[in-house]
C-alpha cells in the first residue's frame, strides 16, 4: 500500500467512524419515539456508555464501502452500519459480564457492568439489540421494503442462534463451562470463530450488496470477501492477545491463553497463524478483482485488519 493510498483509506475510515458516532449520538439522544412511552435515563446512559466514544467502527465502514461499489446511497448505508454497530456493542456488553468473560476494561474504559451494574448492563445490551432492528426497519435505510426486510433477516441470522450468539455458546462450551473440557479440532475452532466473530463482519459486506441490489455474482464475491476477512480478523485478534499489551489493546491482554481458549494460534503456532493470515488477505483481494479499482478501499481494509494493533 503506497502512502497516498494509505492516507486515503485512513481518511475514509475516519470519516465513517465520525459519521457513525454522530448518528449513534443522535439515535441515543432522541426523545421518545412513536410507540415509546419513556426512555429511562439510567438505561439510556448505559447504552450511550456502551456505544459511544470508542472503536474504529470497522463494521459500519465495511457496510458503507461495500454499498459504494454499487453507487447506492451513503445515508442508508450509514444507518445500516449504525444498526450493525448497535448489535456489536450489545454483544460486547454481554460478553464482558461476570457470567461470560468477566472483563473490567473495554476500549480503555470500565465495562458497562462496572460503570453501572450488572442488571443495567444486561438491559442496555437488550435495548441496543432491539434498537438495531428499529433502525433497519426505517424507510430512510432504503425506499424498497423488500430490501429492508432482507437486511433485517440477514442481520437476525448473523447475530442469532446460528451466528454470533450461537458462536458465543460454543465458546463457553469450549471453555468447559457445561461439560468436561476437551481440545477442539481445527474445524471446530473455525466454525466457532466464523459464528462468534465472522458472522457480523460477513453481514456488513452482504448488507452493502443488499443495499446496492447486487446481482448474484457480485453478491457472492462480497460474501466470500466477508468470510475471508472475518477469519482474518479473528486470527489477528488471537495474535494480538499473545503479542499485544493491555495499554495498546484497551482491554486485558493474554486472557485467551490464561483461560485456555481454543484458537488457531494454539494449533498453528504464531508463525503458522501469521502465514494463514497472509493467505486470507490474498484470498480477500482476489475475490474483489472483478470490481477493479472501485474495490481498492476494501482491499486496503483487508490489509488493515491483518496489521491492526488494537
Amino acid at each position: 500500500m503506497d502512502a497516498r493510498s494509505h492516507d486515503d483509506f485512513a481518511q475514509r475510515l475516519t470519516a465513517v467512524a465520525s459519521d457513525t458516532e454522530a448518528l449513534l449520538e443522535q439515535l441515543l439522544s432522541d426523545p421518545p419515539l412513536p410507540g415509546e412511552l419513556a426512555r429511562p435515563p439510567r438505561l439510556l446512559a448505559a447504552m450511550r456508555h456502551a456505544a459511544l466514544g470508542g472503536g474504529k467502527r470497522l463494521r459500519p465502514f465495511l457496510a458503507v464501502e461495500s454499498t459504494a461499489l454499487f453507487g447506492a446511497g451513503r445515508a442508508g448505508a450509514l444507518l445500516a452500519g449504525a444498526s450493525l454497530e448497535c448489535v456489536h456493542c450489545y454483544s460486547l456488553v454481554h460478553d464482558d459480564l461476570p457470567a461470560m468473560d468477566n472483563d473490567d476494561l473495554r476500549r480503555g474504559r470500565p465495562t458497562a457492568h462496572k460503570a453501572f451494574d450488572e442488571a443495567t448492563a444486561i438491559l442496555a445490551g437488550d435495548a441496543l439489540l432491539t434498537l438495531a432492528f428499529d433502525i433497519l426497519a426505517r424507510t430512510e435505510v432504503h425506499s424498497d421494503p423488500q430490501v429492508r426486510s432482507a437486511l433485517v433477516l440477514d442481520l437476525a441470522r448473523g447475530a442469532g442462534l446460528g451466528g454470533m450468539v450461537g458462536g458465543q455458546m460454543l465458546d463457553l462450551a469450549a471453555e468447559g463451562r457445561f461439560e468436561a473440557k476437551r481440545a477442539l479440532t481445527q474445524d471446530e475452532i473455525l466454525t466457532l470463530q466464523a459464528m462468534k466473530t465472522g458472522a457480523l463482519i460477513r453481514y456488513a459486506c452482504r448488507a452493502g450488496a443488499l443495499l446496492g441490489r447486487a446481482d448474484a455474482k457480485a453478491f457472492e464475491a462480497l460474501d466470500r470477501y466477508g468470510i475471508a476477512i472475518g477469519k482474518a480478523f479473528q486470527i489477528a485478534d488471537d495474535l494480538l492477545d499473545v503479542e499485544g499489551d493491555t495499554a495498546t489493546l484497551g482491554k486485558a491482554a493474554g486472557k485467551d491463553a490464561a483461560a485456555g481458549k481454543a484458537t488457531l494460534v494454539s494449533i498453528l503456532g504464531i508463525a503458522g497463524a501469521h502465514k494463514r493470515l497472509d493467505e486470507l488477505i490474498a484470498e480477500a483481494e482476489d475475490v474483489l478483482a472483478p470490481f477493479g479499482a472501485k474495490a481498492d478501499t476494501l482491499k486496503f481494509a483487508a490489509r488493515f485488519i491483518a496489521a491492526r494493533k488494537s
